[in-house]
C-alpha cells in the first residue's frame, strides 16, 4: 500500500474523500494536513478551533500535522510554506496526497503543478463525480456534519449552523451546488464511519464577517479574473 497523507479541511469532502479512499486498499493515509489560520487559531476558510480540529483526529484515529499560516499570507509566501512542509513529508516517505476536489479544474491543476516538483503523486478520489449524488451518498453512509460557513452573497444566515440532511438539500436554492463546491458553504463532519466516536460540541453565536481581499502579482490564478465574494455567515462550534 502507497504511504499517503490527505488534505483535511475538516468538512464533508474530505471525510468521503477518505471513506472512498480507504474501500480501495491501495493507500495507507497515515496523517491527515490542515492549514490553520496562526492569527486566530482556527482552520482557514471555515473558521472552525484548533481543539475541535484536533479532537476530529483522535475520534477518526490518524495523526494530525498542522501547517501554521498568518491571515495575510501571500500566494508566494503560501507557496514557500507549503513546498516546505510537503518536502519534509516526501523526505519522511510519503508518495501520494488525497484531495476532495470535485470540479475546480484550476484548482486540481495547481495542485498537481507544485506536487510534481517535489515528487509527491495526488490522487482526486471524488473528482467528476455527480455533486448531488456524492452528498447523498455522504448522508446515506451515516456521515453527521453541520454547516460553519456560508457564502453570504448566495445563502442568508438562516443557512449557517444547519445539519447536512436531506432537508437541507432540498432547501437549497437552484443556483447552489449540492456540495458548495463553489464556496458556497463549509461544513465540520462530527461523526460518521471514518470516527470511532462522535465529536461533541454545542452551537456558538452565528456572526458576519465582511473581508477586504487582497490579491497580489504572485497570485497563481492571475491570468484569469476573479470575483471576490467578502462576506460571510460563521457558526462558532464551542468544544465541549
Amino acid at each position: 500500500m502507497q504511504k499517503t497523507y490527505l488534505n483535511w479541511s475538516s468538512g464533508k469532502d474530505a471525510a468521503l474523500a477518505l471513506y472512498l479512499i480507504h474501500q480501495k486498499k491501495e493507500y495507507k493515509v497515515e496523517k491527515l494536513v490542515t492549514t490553520i489560520n496562526s492569527e486566530v487559531d482556527r482552520v482557514s476558510m471555515h473558521g472552525l478551533k484548533r481543539e475541535l480540529l484536533v479532537q476530529q483526529a483522535k475520534r477518526i484515529g490518524i495523526p494530525l500535522q498542522l501547517i501554521e499560516l498568518n491571515g495575510t499570507v501571500s500566494m508566494e509566501q503560501y507557496n514557500s510554506i507549503m513546498t516546505e512542509a510537503v518536502t519534509q513529508l516526501k523526505n519522511e516517505g510519503f508518495t501520494h496526497s488525497v484531495f476532495g476536489d470535485i470540479f475546480l479544474k484550476d484548482l486540481k491543476e495547481y495542485r498537481e503543478a507544485q506536487l510534481k516538483k517535489i515528487g509527491i503523486n495526488p490522487v482526486f478520489p471524488l473528482w467528476k463525480r455527480n455533486t448531488k449524488e456524492l452528498i447523498l451518498e455522504f448522508i446515506a453512509q451515516g456521515f453527521k456534519a453541520i454547516t460553519v460557513c456560508v457564502n453570504a452573497r448566495v445563502l442568508d444566515k438562516s443557512f449557517c449552523g444547519r445539519e447536512i440532511d436531506l432537508e437541507f438539500i432540498e432547501s437549497l436554492p437552484s443556483n447552489v451546488d449540492p456540495c458548495g463546491e463553489n464556496g458556497e458553504f463549509h461544513t465540520f463532519v462530527y461523526d460518521g464511519p471514518n470516527f470511532k466516536e462522535p465529536v461533541k460540541f454545542d452551537l456558538g453565536e452565528i456572526i458576519e464577517r465582511i473581508y477586504t481581499p487582497s490579491k497580489t502579482e504572485n497570485d497563481c490564478f492571475k491570468d484569469k479574473p476573479q470575483s471576490w465574494d467578502i462576506a460571510f455567515w460563521y457558526c462558532d462550534l464551542l468544544p465541549k
